[in-house]
């Protein structure tokens, strides 16, 4: 299973750069840089880490960090490491647009859930998929069917696409026709 779309790593990590800014936090100068660096280089898994670990260490917790380090180890197939990635991504988001820190407790009304431009609440939906998903690679299918479920509570128009992971769930054991 692969994500819906792939975009070049430099312009995933560019895009947490703008994510970041929208967020409200910036971004010290030499993080930026090294998150700039670990695009470049991608194809260098070593090098790209280090860069990420160095952006980690100068700016803790900050989102762009996050985003960058689940999409580097999501497309680099360390879906583990994504994962934990991801619960941190998760915490913040609920941080971020105060709500509980168990996704599990969070309602609908706590965030303008419904609001697509509205990137906070956004934030909040896209870390739960990639936990779901993510749960699901991983074999943990009952924690990915209800986290997928608690995104369908939260956004019931289906604006960031769970009902894709839902059809997923309810074929798996079908023999494929």
């Amino acid at each position: 299973m692969m994500p819906d779309t792939f975009v070049s790593p430099q312009v995933e990590i560019n895009e947490a750069l703008v994510t970041s800014a929208l967020l409200g936090r910036g971004l010290p100068s030499e993080a930026e840089h090294h998150l700039w660096e670990a695009g470049l280089s991608y194809h260098l898994d070593d090098i790209a880490e280090r860069h990420l670990r160095e952006a980690e260490a100068l700016a803790p917790g900050h989102a762009a960090v996050l985003i960058g380090l689940y999409r580097f180890y999501f497309y680099k197939g360390r879906l583990a490491e994504a994962l934990d990635v991801a619960r941190r991504c998760l915490l913040k988001a609920a941080q971020e647009n105060n709500l509980p820190a168990d996704w599990r407790c969070v309602r609908a009304g706590d965030a303008e859930f419904g609001r697509y431009e509205n990137i906070l609440a956004r934030f909040f939906l896209f870390s739960l998929k990639g936990y779901a998903y993510l749960q699901m690679r991983l074999g943990q299918t009952e924690e990915g069917r209800i986290a997928v479920r608690k995104l369908l509570e939260l956004d019931p128009t289906d604006k960031i696409g769970a009902k894709v992971l839902l059809g997923v769930l309810d074929r798996m054991g079908q023999d494929d026709e």
